[in-house]
């Protein structure tokens, strides 16, 4: 009998506890008989009544459902990585606390694992959100894909079964500023992409705020992609041999008599240019210069507070 581990982070989710437990719970009569349950919820340090509300789904289910409160708020795919870690299935699926993803396609995932597929991706075709919302989360997805990591289907996933051995596999490399999703198509393993649209949040209020987004997309690029050092490097380049070409044109009007007056207005406009140019290059820089030290401090990239199993 295969057993499916079902994470959930959830941070200020009171209102969406209940209902969601009760359907994931009608969904498993959806899945082949003899299939086990594990529900692994992740209080990402709410300050509401979400702990409640999980305490009276692990008390209606106690068999099935595990708790793990974290000490703070370190963030959806760091909550994410500790459901990982108590997570006992031979799969493993995330889904969101509010259920904004469908999860009457959780028994599709679960049958094309069955047929030895490790990696199924829920890819979002459209979302019930806010225009702004929309036109970022389009920018955030082509970006990534485009000059990061070309294996992501388009539009992008939060919502994903994937196998223990992945599981395993992502908890190992123990990354920090990263994005836990994302690892596990970086592994590399052929997946299917399911395609679904998102729906609008029914209850409560989405905590995840443009900070946390611009958060998430810098340690998303910087994690998987050289290109910033690139552009830097080429840029110095183009600018290395626009000067010389620049001083050459200079020495030859210098010499030929056409140079009167030295242009202070140019001079000023190049030195502007460079010293921006420089300051935007030592950000870039200092971007993975300060995520290589952060990585060699070895500290947690959350602390649980207490589990109840």
């Amino acid at each position: 009998m295969a057993k499916l581990s079902i994470i959930i982070p959830c941070y200020y989710n009171e209102l969406n506890i209940d209902s969601t437990a009760k359907e994931l719970i009608a969904n498993e009569s959806s899945f082949p008989a003899g299939t086990i349950f594990e529900y692994i919820l992740v209080d990402d340090g709410s300050k509401d009544n979400t702990f409640s509300e999980l305490l009276k789904f692990k008390n209606s289910y106690s068999d099935k459902v595990k708790i793990v409160k974290l000490s703070g708020n370190f963030g959806s795919y760091n909550a994410i990585l500790a459901g990982m870690k108590y997570a006992t299935g031979d799969a493993n699926v995330i889904v969101s606390a509010d259920l904004q993803d469908p999860i009457e396609l959780m028994p599709k995932f679960f049958e094309h694992w069955q047929k030895g597929i490790k990696l199924v991706l829920g890819n979002r075709q459209d979302r019930d959100d806010p225009f702004f919302s929309k036109i970022f989360a389009q920018t955030f997805q082509f970006l990534i894909k485009k000059y990061a990591l070309p294996t992501l289907p388009k539009g992008g996933f939060d919502y994903v079964l994937f196998d223990k051995q992945l599981k395993d596999q992502v908890l190992e490399m123990d990354e920090s500023n990263s994005n836990s999703l994302y690892l596990l198509t970086w592994l590399k393993y052929e997946y299917v992409s399911i395609p679904y649209s998102r729906k609008k949040r029914q209850a409560g209020k989405s905590r995840w705020t443009m900070s946390k987004k611009i958060k998430l997309f810098v340690d998303s690029f910087v994690a998987f992609s050289f290109l910033p050092i690139r552009i830097i490097s080429v840029s110095g380049l183009l600018l290395g041999l626009i000067s010389i070409v620049y001083a050459l044109y200079i020495m030859y009007n210098k010499l030929m008599g056409n140079i009167s007056v030295e242009g202070w207005t140019t001079m000023m406009i190049v030195f502007l240019f460079v010293s921006s140019f420089q300051m935007i290059s030592l950000g870039i820089i200092g971007e993975y210069v300060w995520r290589t030290l952060d990585a060699s401090r070895k500290r947690p990239n959350y602390v649980v507070d207490v589990v109840i199993e």
